[in-house]
Order: C-alpha cells, then structure tokens, then sequence
C-alpha cells in the first residue's frame, strides 16, 4: 500500500504545467525527488533533479564498467601477459625516464 501512495504523490499531470505550475514542479523534483509526468492517464516523462541525474548516470556507468571487467577476468588468459620489461623495450622507454613520472588513478 506505501508504495501506490509514493506513486501517486510522485506523479503530475501535464495539464499542470499548461496551467503554470511548472516552478512549483521543479521546487517539488528538488525538494523530494523524481516526478512521473502523466498524460492521457500515461506516464510520459520522468523528472530529476540535475543531482539525481548525474547520480544515476554514474550508478549505470559503474555497472557498465563492472560489466566489462567482469567480462574480462572471466576470459583472463595468464599466458597472454605482458610484462613492463617488454612493454618498455618495444616502446624504448628507459626506467630513468619512468622514475620521474607520477600517475594519478581515480
């Protein structure tokens, strides 16, 4: 039963806005989260605030991203490595020029 009561405090029709309503909305998405724009008694859009937007993109790249690495360590083939010995001489890299390089990882 909560979760048809968050549904329907979550949705708003469109006619809303047509009446101007819109800022009210958008005070509305900031304050307590996403709203389902309806129309014709259909969900036609999703409203975010930018913060919840950018939080979700993140969420879906890391899965992305965990997707990939898993895909990867599953088909890992220790006999296809290459060690940094073989990487600097094919690139002609020396280890005086790598001592002075410092790397950021995020």
């Amino acid at each position: 039963m909560a979760n048809i009561i968050g549904a329907i405090q979550n949705t708003v029709s469109i006619s809303l806005f047509n009446r101007g309503q819109a800022g009210k909305i958008f005070e509305e998405v900031r304050r307590f989260g996403a709203k389902v724009v309806m129309k014709n008694n259909a969900a036609e859009c999703v409203l975010l605030s930018p913060e919840e937007y950018v939080s979700l993109m993140d969420e879906v790249n890391d899965a992305r991203l965990l997707a990939v690495a898993s895909e990867r360590m599953a088909n890992f083939n220790p006999d296809t490595l290459v060690s940094q010995d073989e990487v600097d001489c094919e690139f002609g890299f020396t280890a005086e020029e790598l001592d002075g390089i410092e790397v950021d990882i995020e």
